[in-house]
């Protein structure tokens, strides 16, 4: 069962919705939602970790503190490549980041490029 262009764009922004507003629970439902047979999340150039509790960590972190601005969003096929800058919410500037999505049988693979 490969996911169609609004499945995958239904997800994107579904979950970057929810982050802005601080709807956890909808946020990680979406996460769910396509990654039934399972989730790998990895930021370039760091180790690997529980792909969960990655997504736990980040809300608890950066939730507060960065919103989420959507520069381009790009599907081809079962993959995405998203710019987003990851504004701070309290002051001016934010971080850019290129995030790569794969949606293969129920799994989701993420990638962050993190430009630091």
């Amino acid at each position: 069962m490969s996911m169609d262009k609004l499945a995958i764009e239904h997800f994107l922004h579904g979950q970057i919705d929810c982050w802005n507003r601080g709807d956890k629970e909808g946020f990680f439902a979406h996460y769910r939602s396509v990654s039934t047979n399972g989730l790998s999340i990895e930021y370039l150039g760091k180790p690997q970790h529980d792909a969960w509790q990655v997504l736990e960590g980040m809300w608890a972190q950066q939730q507060p503190k960065i919103r989420v601005e959507v520069r381009q969003c790009i599907v081809n096929g079962n993959e995405a490549a998203c710019h987003h800058l990851n504004a701070f919410r309290e002051q001016e500037g934010g971080i850019e980041t290129i995030e790569l999505y794969r949606f293969e049988e129920g799994k989701l693979f993420v990638r962050y490029f993190i430009n630091m």
